[in-house]
């Protein structure tokens, strides 16, 4: 007697559920990181405005003091948001995509004060909007 149903395409139920589950731990993990990484550097930016290379000016131009307080507030959103996706919390997976959407902006604008730390960034919230795109699409075959 077998315990899962099985559906179209020969996956059954229980695969799905453990690659949802799977997806939710890895944007979880990932965004609660990307939220530590953004509360250090915010933190860098607050305490010593000389840590980073102020270059030429351009659009996105604040006060590194500004972009500091900035990655702390956004670094504990993400902390909070990445908190409820590892306990699986449904609100946590809209505002995990909500999040990891403002802080890629953030990290592009950011892009001339530290551009590999940016680029690093902007990928590790790539991947955390990817992984919960799938989650809620249903699709969550990795």
């Amino acid at each position: 007697m077998s315990t899962t149903t099985p559906r179209s395409g020969g996956h059954s139920e229980p695969v799905k559920s453990a690659f949802a589950f799977s997806g939710a731990i890895f944007a979880g993990t990932i965004l609660t990181t990307v939220g530590i990484f953004q509360i250090l550097s915010g933190i860098a930016a607050v305490a010593e405005d000389k840590l980073y290379v102020k270059g030429i000016d351009y659009v996105y131009q604040f006060d590194l003091t500004t972009w500091g307080w900035i990655h702390i507030v956004l670094g504990a959103i993400a902390i909070a948001v990445g908190i409820g996706l590892l306990l699986g919390q449904t609100w946590a997976r809209i505002s995990g995509i909500v999040i990891a959407v403002i802080g890629s902006i953030s990290a592009f604008a950011f892009m001339p004060y530290y551009p590999f730390w940016s680029l690093a960034m902007l990928a590790l919230y790539i991947f955390v909007i990817w992984s919960l795109a799938q989650l809620l699409s249903g699709h969550d075959e990795f």
